[in-house]
């Protein structure tokens, strides 16, 4: 199993960034998607995620109208959209995948991507 992120860098406050997050070795259908991040720091938190029947999307209160999280099962890949990013948006982002039921809590995946750094300057 294999979850690569790609997609992060540097912007600007007030500025976009669309987070792709590519899975292989998986029944990706079968799998909620979960992305985290982590500030320096930090614990790592999360962010937002989806539910494999599809449909139901949930966020984390501090990104809840900014961010978008989506998916295309036929490319095995989960996004996240990021808009009117804000500096404390900065930090590495992770995708993760868990079998079945989704979660916010990052004990609940098993798989895991090596992370995208994004950071947001003033």
């Amino acid at each position: 199993v294999q979850l690569v992120e790609s997609g992060g860098g540097l912007v600007q406050a007030g500025g976009s960034l669309r987070l792709s997050c590519a899975a292989s070795g998986l029944f990706f259908s079968s799998y909620s998607m979960g992305w985290f991040r982590q500030a320096p720091g930090k614990e790592r938190e999360f962010v937002a995620g989806d539910f494999w029947s599809g449909g139901s999307t949930y966020y984390a209160d501090s990104v809840k109208g900014r961010f978008i999280i989506s998916r295309d099962n036929a490319k095995k890949t989960v996004y996240l959209q990021m808009n009117s990013l804000k500096t404390e948006d900065t930090a590495v982002y992770y995708c993760a995948a868990r079998r079945g039921s989704s979660s916010s809590y990052s004990y609940d995946y098993d798989q895991w991507g090596q992370g995208t750094q994004v950071t947001v300057s003033s």
